[in-house]
């Protein structure tokens, strides 16, 4: 599968000169929709020239902006993609394991990770091991599940952590008292749920900083969020995979842990000790 563009301008920000990083600021803030609109209405709304924009799709590697926008609608197409749409045809031959959808389960964990930024997993373990801050996670209708792991394995290390649960009319509840030392780590993968985005947007007004993962086309919430980890989720499937997502989840868990081991290993020991007295015949886990 191809790279979603999104990722490449994220990576290459430090390429660009100053005011073709504000074309790409500018794109990244309003994906893909700025991308199709003209030369001149993109640079304006960028506050460049158009000659800029140009050289900023050049830069890119698309011969004329044409091309750029044809694969802007070809992502965007993908992102829009019911099950029903997708390709469930398997490769005719494996490789590695033998078993070509466990190949690709693989290839995009290994993709997944080439393409995150050490720095940007270490940025976001930093802030999710500050105890200061009062951590919840959300997720969609597939991978709140996601969320609510994530949750159950943090609230061990640290204190602190809430899991956004229930109808959408009880998440305002949670909603109404977070703010500038909050974070909302957020799991959204195409087709992005409406509900989702504007509970993340409303955080956001409100000061709280927040964190998505993602899939390669990237959730709108991307726009607001403080930190962006995308995963490749394609397969031979009806079904995106959640595989990637899972590991990223794991990696950040396994961070905050290590981050401040003291304080995880002491409240990990105050957890078996409360099971031990809860049940004494109970062997450790």
């Amino acid at each position: 599968m191809e790279r979603a563009l999104t990722e490449e301008i994220r990576e290459r920000l430090d390429e660009f000169t100053t005011t073709e990083r504000r074309a790409a600021v500018a794109l990244l803030a309003n994906y893909p929709m700025l991308g199709l609109e003209t030369v001149a209405q993109f640079a304006e709304a960028a506050g460049v020239s158009s000659p800029t924009i140009l050289r900023f799709v050049a830069r890119l590697g698309f011969p004329g902006f044409a091309d750029f926008q044809k694969r802007l609608r070809a992502e965007l197409e993908n992102q829009l993609k019911s099950p029903l749409a997708r390709d469930p045809a398997l490769p005719e031959t494996g490789s590695g394991c033998g078993n070509a959808f466990a190949d690709k389960l693989v290839e995009n964990l290994r993709e997944t990770f080439q393409h995150l930024p050490q720095k940007d997993i270490e940025a976001f373990v930093r802030l999710l091991a500050d105890e200061k801050r009062t951590i919840h996670l959300i997720g969609g209708r597939f991978t709140d599940a996601l969320a609510r792991y994530m949750a159950a394995h943090l609230r061990i290390v640290r204190p602190g952590v809430q899991h956004v649960a229930g109808q959408e009319g009880n998440w305002l509840d949670q909603l109404i008292g977070m703010g500038p030392k909050d974070v909302l780590v957020v799991f959204d993968i195409r087709r992005y749920q409406t509900e989702i985005i504007r509970f993340a947007e409303a955080a956001a007004r409100q000061g709280v900083t927040v964190g998505l993962i993602t899939d390669s086309w990237m959730s709108p919430i991307a726009r607001i969020a403080a930190h962006v980890l995308p995963a490749r989720v394609a397969v031979p499937s009806p079904w995106d995979s959640s595989t990637a997502l899972m590991a990223i989840a794991e990696a950040l868990i396994a961070g905050v842990t290590q981050e401040n081991w003291v304080r995880s290993e002491q409240r990990m020991k105050a957890l078996e000790a409360l099971r031990h007295a809860r049940d004494p015949e109970r062997p450790a886990d």
